[in-house]
């Protein structure tokens, strides 16, 4: 596993780490992203797609869990799993069809799916550090099981 820490100062620093990720993003990648309400994981997403070349408009799918954007360079599959109350609702929408699949995988509380995420893939935590501003955000991203 290897780990690497960013620092960003505000939105758009956390947005421009995101739209890095999404330009150097691959078919079958799977990004797990977790921090607290409020953090900045639909920012960090936002700027994964728009690095991803997705000019439409990309919230956070908290009521249909899951949202495809499929016109960039890769399909953006985009999960927020908050609400899911069991993990067969997974089962219920196909998420091995993203998961595993040809696009880019977000997955915003992965943490409540842990035993269903694949073994390879992209840990994204993001937070806040009060003392050093109401901006600041500590951006932590693990590669686990050989991820790229």
């Amino acid at each position: 596993m290897t780990e690497q820490i960013y620092e960003t100062a505000s939105a758009e620093e956390t947005y421009a780490l995101g739209r890095q990720l999404g330009e150097n993003a691959v078919a079958g990648e799977v990004y797990t992203l977790m921090g607290d309400l409020g953090v900045g994981k639909t920012v960090l997403s936002q700027g994964i797609a728009a690095g991803l070349g997705i000019e439409e408009s990309v919230s956070s799918p908290t009521f249909t869990i899951v949202q495809v954007y499929d016109r960039g360079r890769l399909p953006f599959y985009h999960f927020d799993v908050y609400r899911i109350g069991d993990v067969e609702e997974m089962d219920e929408i196909g998420y091995e069809d993203y998961f595993y699949g040809e696009g880019v995988c977000m997955i915003e509380w992965a943490n409540l799916i842990e035993e269903l995420l694949p073994e390879r893939r992209i840990g994204i935590t993001i937070e806040k550090d009060i003392e050093k501003g109401l901006d600041y955000r500590k951006i932590t991203i693990r590669k686990y099981g050989g991820a790229r």
